[in-house]
């Protein structure tokens, strides 16, 4: 791997797209100017289990305004059911509350809405079960969990050693159903011109998107073009297709010429794009009086669909943060008549570190250890499930560095100290983890222009994180030219094929295809291409290799303050330390990692989906009653990172930052409420009620 000489890489460039979302230039999906469009509204079941009897359309179809109305009677048949989930109007049954089981196509919003509401639908209700608990008797191990991990690990003899251990901590953590809740909600704009459907998509793949779609709908690949220059936002739940881009397809089937423009409510948005699976963790540690782990035993409970399976990965971070002898971890699924789970912002370890990291606090109570002391005393020479060596773990060094800009060292470590004015005051910290990937399957293309400009073309996505900038200063760096002299184009399927924005993994894989590129570019032309050269090159075999155990890892501090009144939570200072590999730019980079920590903030404190088990959906279904953190709560927040450089991970020495900066932000925010009040607070999200008796 031939690393490249950093130039544009590590300043804090402006972003590129900067002015164009100012200045309103940069269109979401929804807002692309289409002539003669069309709206579609769908209507969605009011039962969570059965099948529809009789659906009549006839009152919606004399609607003024109304030009059709899809059910699954009329709808055109898909070529395959493969992913349950896009098998959209194409059979009676019902599978859970909030369904597509119809839809209106008319000449504005309202009359599309209008139409929906004047559907009437006749249901044979059969019995849903959508309750969630460790104790049921049907809970089942799935074949592998997200990302393709074992789905249950056993070193050693864990339970022996757990029940012979000096010091135990035997405790259960819960988290609750959450919601990913971007700015932008899904939005899909389908036209179907035989023999071609485009899609203005708001996604974070253009080509996984295509590559389904095309699929479900039973067409080559190439007769599917879809489009996403910008996306508000998406936290993983636009990581993969849902049911609205099937249903907007259909829809365009039955309108050939004119586009039919489809976006999900807010409300809509919390059964049709996917959630994160609430979970149920029993957590045990077993060590020896001064600390050393003896015994690491991690079981989770987390549920799924009963007509698709999602399988979080919640234990898997577990295998990996600190040493021990033995070790076991297991994943147990619930399936329900609910909407599938999906990915949202670092699936499997953000649970799964908020169970362990709390844990890990427990047993340094136990032990009469500091905090950042036990996990200096567990930390693990190579990779305990793998045994490979650490590509760069750097935990030690971010937690010492955290500490000391903390000022960990004034802490008085016995909870209930600090006081003021009617407040508690506590400070906790936790680990923070997340893998490096890249992905195979990127392919960039590099033309050169007039007078030493380059045209760089990559089907990548843009979520609002900076890709049309970190890429460009990618571009610049692997040319050995200024950013100025650099042309990007992403977002289309017109464009070479690029991996998901997901994983944390797409500067790393669409990047090494840049420079892949660049690098073939100079092999062909020489150093100075002529104009109209031009080369192409993918991410290289072997640049998922994991010889070395390769993983960013970070250290979070909170401070905060607890009302001895109302038991009110607020956070008065948070600091994140990373170790990411060069950071390819730092004013976008500390954007992220205090993003991901705001969302771990919203997380441990405000965020809770609520099933109500009566009808089988969740009841606070908007901003009114789902909360999330806003600007008040976020006070002096930073994030920081250590000045290093991977040289084993990308020809550009970055792993990805998107997730990490969630991963320990609850953990660290439980354990310091613990610390102010004294009161061990296990079931997220931490609320008045919990800390008030």
């Amino acid at each position: 791997m031939q690393m490249i000489e950093p130039r544009a890489m590590g300043t804090p460039l402006q972003r590129i797209d900067g002015a164009a979302k100012i200045m309103g230039t940069a269109p979401y999906a929804f807002e692309h100017r289409l002539e003669r469009p069309t709206y579609l509204h769908p209507v969605q079941s009011t039962i969570a289990r059965g099948r529809i009897l009789k659906i009549d359309t006839r009152a919606a179809e004399s609607l003024e305004g109304v030009i059709a109305v899809i059910t699954h009677e009329t709808a055109a048949r898909l070529a395959s059911d493969e992913n349950k989930e896009l098998w959209v109007l194409q059979s009676a049954k019902v599978h859970f509350r909030g369904q597509f089981i119809a839809a209106v196509i008319a000449q504005t919003p309202e009359s599309a809405r209008a139409g929906a509401d004047r559907i009437a639908v006749e249901y044979e209700a059969a019995r849903h079960d959508v309750s969630f608990s460790g104790g049921r008797k049907d809970l089942y191990a799935p074949k592998t969990v997200n990302a393709g991990y074992p789905t249950d690990t056993n070193q050693g003899d864990a339970e022996t050693a757990f029940e012979r251990a000096e010091v135990k901590v035997d405790s259960t953590y819960t988290t609750p159903m959450e919601h990913n809740s971007p700015m932008e909600p899904h939005t899909t704009i389908a036209i179907w011109e035989s023999p071609k459907l485009t899609l203005y998509d708001s996604t974070q793949s253009v080509h996984s998107v295509r590559t389904t779609v095309a699929k479900s709908l039973g067409l080559k690949v190439d007769q599917v073009r879809v489009v996403s220059p910008y996306v508000g936002g998406g936290f993983g739940s636009k990581g993969e297709p849902h049911a609205h881009n099937i249903l907007a397809a259909l829809a365009a089937l039955r309108v050939p010429g004119r586009p039919v423009k489809f976006a999900l409510t807010r409300q809509q948005m919390f059964c049709l794009a996917g959630y994160r699976t609430p979970t149920i963790q029993r957590f045990r540690l077993g060590a020896t009086r001064d600390g050393r782990l003896t015994s690491i035993i991690h079981d989770v409970v987390e549920l799924t669909s009963r007509f698709k399976e999602f399988a979080e990965q919640t234990a898997v971070p577990t295998r990996l943060m600190y040493a021990s002898p033995n070790r076991r971890t297991r994943h147990r699924l619930a399936a329900l008549d609910l909407p599938k789970p999906s990915w949202m912002r670092a699936p499997g370890e953000t649970p799964g570190m908020f169970a362990g990291e709390v844990a890990m606090d427990e047993l340094a109570v136990a032990c009469g250890l500091d905090p950042v002391e036990l996990r200096v005393r567990n930390e693990p020479e190579r990779n305990p499930e793998s045994d490979n060596p650490w590509g760069n773990r750097h935990l030690l060094e971010c937690l010492r560095e955290g500490a000391r800009r903390f000022a960990w060292s004034e802490r008085d470590p016995r909870p209930r100290q600090r006081s003021d004015r009617g407040w508690l005051i506590g400070s906790g910290v936790a680990s923070s983890t997340y893998p490096r990937y890249v992905l195979l399957g990127s392919r960039a293309t590099i033309r050169c222009g007039e007078r030493g400009q380059y045209t760089v073309r990559i089907g990548a996505a843009d979520l609002g994180t900076g890709t049309w900038t970190t890429l460009t200063q990618i571009a610049a760096d692997a040319l050995q030219c200024p950013v100025e002299a650099v042309h990007l184009e992403i977002g289309d399927t017109e464009q070479p094929n690029a991996t998901v924005a997901g994983g944390s993994s797409g500067i790393s894989s669409w990047g090494w295809a840049i420079v892949a590129a660049a690098q073939e570019l100079r092999r062909l032309h020489g150093a100075r291409p002529a104009a109209g050269a031009e080369a192409s090159a993918q991410t290289p075999k072997g640049a998922d290799d994991e010889t070395f155990a390769q993983h960013s890892f970070g250290a979070q501090f909170a401070e905060v303050r607890v009302n001895t009144l109302t038991g009110e939570v607020r956070l008065s200072r948070m600091l994140g330390v990373f170790s990411a590999g060069r950071i390819i730019n730092p004013r976008l980079a500390r954007s992220q990692l205090i993003g991901g920590m705001t969302m771990g903030l919203s997380m441990a404190l405000h965020e809770e989906s609520v099933v109500d088990e009566r009808f089988g959906h969740v009841i606070n279904h908007d901003f009114a009653g789902y909360h999330i953190a806003a600007n008040a709560d976020v006070t002096d927040m930073d994030a920081v990172w250590l000045d290093e450089v991977d040289d084993r991970s990308t020809p550009m020495g970055s792993r990805g930052i998107g997730e990490i900066g969630i991963v320990g932000a609850a953990a660290a925010i439980a354990n310091a409420v613990y610390h102010a009040t004294g009161t061990r607070i296990r079931n997220l999200p931490i609320t008045p009620d919990k800390l008030v008796t």
